[in-house]
């Protein structure tokens, strides 16, 4: 595989938000404002990046029968990292996401890529595919935390748009959490198959 499909499939073509569906609990329970979205987003990257190195350095050492618990056991080296740097210099940012820094360890993308990629690939290329997957998560989870604070608060990454008036509530919660990433996801599938009919 070379870096321009890397790139493509990490952003574009096997988006973990938009076409894998991957990773919905903290997509939808951190993307209530832009900031948290992409930190999370930013967070998760540096996790992909990282373990995917490592793996990849590792994939003939490891034995097979232990790959998965080898594999878990890299990605809460550097979970566990993210965690205690955000509680340090960025408490605020880490009391607002909480547990779901905590849950990169089980987070389907971080240990699918490991699985699917890492373990298979150059550590140039697994580096790469972390970054890609992991900026095409960062800018998924932006763009729905922009919508949902937009219309929930009228801010955008805390700055109030519309005055003293209110937002929809609805849209910072759950259910619109739901209704957000729906409409988000079916338009994005929507360009997504102009582009590959024009192609």
């Amino acid at each position: 595989m070379n870096t321009k499909d890397i790139i493509k499939n990490g952003l574009i073509k096997e988006n973990p938000t938009w076409v894998l569906i991957l990773g919905m609990c903290p997509t939808l329970a951190t993307t209530t404002s832009a900031v948290n979205g992409m930190s999370m987003g930013l967070a998760t990257t540096f996790v992909l990046v990282m373990s995917n190195i490592v793996i990849s350095l590792l994939k003939s050492v490891i034995p097979d029968k232990v790959r998965i618990p080898a594999f878990i056991v890299i990605i809460a080296s550097f979970v566990t990292m993210v965690e205690m740097v955000m509680k340090a210099y960025l408490p605020d940012l880490y009391d607002s996401l909480g547990l779901f820094i905590s849950l990169i360890v089980v987070n389907c993308i971080v240990l699918g890529r490991a699985e699917a990629f890492a373990s298979k690939n150059s550590v140039g290329h697994s580096a790469l595919d972390g970054l890609f997957m992991g900026l095409g998560f960062t800018w998924a989870l932006t763009l729905l935390g922009i919508v949902r604070e937009l219309l929930g608060t009228g801010c955008f990454f805390g700055i109030n748009l519309i005055g003293g008036a209110d937002g929809m509530l609805m849209m910072i919660l759950p259910a619109g959490g739901f209704l957000a990433l729906g409409f988000l996801m079916a338009l994005i599938n929507q360009i997504r198959r102009r582009s590959v009919k024009k192609s």
